[in-house]
């Protein structure tokens, strides 16, 4: 009972600080600090402070209970054995109102309140009140026997013993237990006090401790806090009364760790706040080198165009004239001269392949063209691009299968044509003889509904995954390290990977070695009963005679080939060298052209395009053809503003017939 109590008092008081001073757990580096650590040592002192004071509590208040239950018990034995001492003759002689006035002494000293004497031969005497109730009493005995100076057998009457053997009599006193109870309370409520007040000053001590250590602490958290985002100027400031305060709490030694330990974050904010001035200062100057750099990178780009394009135009120039001459002059020459004009042709034809490929790189990387979105039938394209490789496939001995499956896209035909044609006529290049080469188109699900996939699969060696990221690059060929040019300029997939992107989709690759490769695109879906109808067939060629025709240029050597090749099929011919004499001609009033065939860049600085606006605005019924050599973007994107029919130089002679031909059908009609 008396180790219960105190406890039951430490737990009633002291919980409730606890609970009160540990705060809900925030995601905070300084709260974190604050609370993590102040409630540690909160616990790490008032833990053992509040064991001990237990512990001792309990110990001490045991010992004083003890002491006060020896002290009553004794109390009350003492008054017991004196009263038996007293009533040892009286009892002995059966003199009652002696025995009467032994009682009646006992209780005049206050220590009991009843006392008894009874013996065997029914002698009693009792003095005191009969108390109520006996739970509020304690009972305390004494045998009475008589003393070595009393004994006297003469007068001893009959039956009695001699002294000190056994008891003639019995005495029983009661004492209250009422102050016993008071004094034990009295006692249990001073430990309990001087726990709680012991527990209560550590806990102050404790939490003030906790308070100053914290502080610094919260303030160097702040500051690691700041670090980690960036803010290099914060400081921790651990002032010196927080270190004498901290100090206090916890010893010298540790008030200078703490100390140091905000001094040193200081010095590394201070450290890191220059490394970042350093690092900013280079940044800025390695961003004004990149600038500088960048500028002289774009107008040596801005350089190199400029000069392709004056290449591309003075390159042309004279094979346009080339052109012009040898399909002139082939149809006379001798068999002797004529394979030496075919290889010359072939030649001036592989020019004017690369040429063109660089031009239409030009053209999509100026995104100078539009798209035109129809509903393009997969079995009409698929028959077209048949028939253009069918002779190739079997020249190489190649099976060429095609699998439309009646499906129908969204696209551009002609594009679209340009791009599965030249990865039909890449995979007939790369697949061995015997091989197959499938073209086939299957649904798939795309992101914005249906959509139909259209592979080229072939059979072939395949493609290392180290080229496989690079194929899509301008003249980057993997087996055509010696650039034989009857296998290609290694410009036909970048320009298919520009104009798939061109009509929103891109071209993708799954291959390996020796297991074939498989080029793949993904175009919207379209109803095949209402793709637009296959384009009729090319009229054919029909005699040009009697077709007038101008052509302006600065240059004598494509005027003298572009007067031999019209004259040649029957045109009449009328070569202008200079924009003022062609725009005079032109608004005579007496000369009709039917054509007019005027080249950019003229003589003078001269603009072809004020004799096209002319002839546009003098003869409105010629058919007003812009020849030119110039590819460079902004000439590319002027002149598809300006909505002028471009022939780019050289021009295929059968192309300049064709064109022609359709102005000769324009007249008929």
């Amino acid at each position: 009972m008396s180790a219960k109590l105190p406890s039951e008092g430490r737990r009633a008081d002291v919980s409730p600080p606890l609970q009160s001073v540990a705060p809900a757990p925030v995601p905070t580096p300084t709260l974190l600090v604050r609370g993590n650590l102040q409630r540690d040592l909160f616990r790490l002192g008032v833990v053992p402070c509040a064991a001990v004071a237990l512990a001792l509590t309990g110990w001490f208040t045991h010992s004083r209970l003890q002491t006060l239950e020896a002290a009553f018990d004794a109390e009350g034995q003492a008054v017991a054995r004196q009263v038996a001492a007293m009533s040892d003759l009286s009892l002995y002689a059966g003199d009652l109102p002696a025995l009467q006035n032994v009682a009646n002494a006992a209780l005049r000293g206050g220590q009991v309140m009843r006392v008894e004497i009874s013996n065997s031969a029914g002698v009693y005497v009792t003095a005191g009140p009969k108390a109520s109730s006996l739970a509020q009493l304690r009972m305390f005995t004494s045998p009475v026997t008589l003393r070595e100076a009393s004994r006297a057998s003469a007068f001893a009457p009959a039956g009695s013993t001699a002294a000190g053997e056994t008891p003639i009599g019995l005495v029983q006193t009661f004492r209250d237990t009422t102050a016993y109870a008071r004094e034990r309370s009295r006692s249990l409520i001073a430990s309990i006090g001087i726990a709680l007040v012991a527990l209560l000053a550590a806990w102050a001590s404790v939490r003030h401790m906790a308070r100053t250590v914290a502080r610094p602490l919260r303030r160097i958290s702040r500051t690691v806090a700041a670090l980690e985002a960036g803010h290099f100027e914060a400081r921790c400031d651990v002032a010196e009364g927080d270190s004498r305060a901290a100090a206090a709490g916890l010893g010298t030694g540790r008030a200078h760790e703490l100390t140091v330990l905000a001094h040193d974050i200081d010095r590394l904010a201070e450290r890191l706040q220059r490394n970042r001035q350093i690092s900013e200062e280079r940044v800025r100057e390695a961003t004004a080198v990149a600038l500088q750099r960048m500028a002289e990178a774009e107008q040596a780009a801005l350089s190199r165009a400029r000069f392709l394009a004056a290449a591309s135009h003075d390159l042309r120039q004279p094979l346009h004239a080339m052109g012009l001459f040898i399909d002139g002059l082939l149809p006379g020459a001798s068999p002797a001269q004529r394979p030496a004009m075919l290889r010359l042709q072939e030649s001036t034809e592989f020019m004017g392949v690369l040429l063109d490929d660089l031009l239409e790189i030009s053209r999509l990387d100026a995104q100078v063209l539009t798209p035109a979105i129809t509903k393009v039938p997969l079995a009409a394209l698929f028959d077209q691009l048949d028939a253009q490789h069918a002779a190739t496939a079997a020249e190489t001995h190649v099976r060429l299968r095609w699998s439309d499956r009646g499906l129908a896209v969204r696209s551009d035909a002609a594009l679209l044509q340009r791009i599965v044609g030249n990865l039909v006529a890449n995979a007939l290049r790369h697949a061995p003889a015997g091989g197959t080469v499938l073209v086939a188109a299957r649904r798939a699900r795309g992101k914005n509904g249906d959509s139909v996939r259209i592979e080229v699969r072939d059979n072939g060696i395949g493609i290392a995954p180290i080229h496989q990221g690079r194929i899509f690059e301008e003249f980057y060929q993997v087996a055509n390290t010696e650039r034989d040019r009857r296998r290609g300029f290694g410009l036909g997939l970048a320009i298919c990977a520009r104009i798939a992107a061109l009509l929103g989709t891109r071209i993708t690759l799954r291959s390996a070695l020796q297991a074939g490769s498989t080029f793949a695109l993904t175009l919207p879906a379209a109803h095949a009963a209402e793709a637009a109808a296959p384009e009729p067939a090319p009229l054919a060629p029909t005699p040009l005679a009697g077709l007038h025709c101008m052509v302006v240029d600065d240059d004598p050597a494509i005027l003298d080939g572009s007067r031999a090749l019209l004259e040649q099929w029957g045109c009449q011919v009328e070569c202008v060298a200079t924009g003022a004499e062609a725009i005079a001609r032109l608004g005579t009033g007496d000369l009709h052209f039917d054509a007019v065939l005027c080249d950019l860049q003229l003589a003078g600085d001269a603009d072809g395009m004020d004799v096209i606006d002319a002839a546009r605005r003098l003869q409105p019924e010629a058919l007003a053809v812009l020849v030119s050599g110039a590819t460079g973007p902004e000439v590319l994107q002027r002149l598809r503003h300006g909505g002028v029919m471009l022939l780019t130089k050289p021009v295929a002679p059968a192309k300049l017939r064709a064109l022609l031909t359709t102005r000769r059908h324009a007249h008929a009609a």
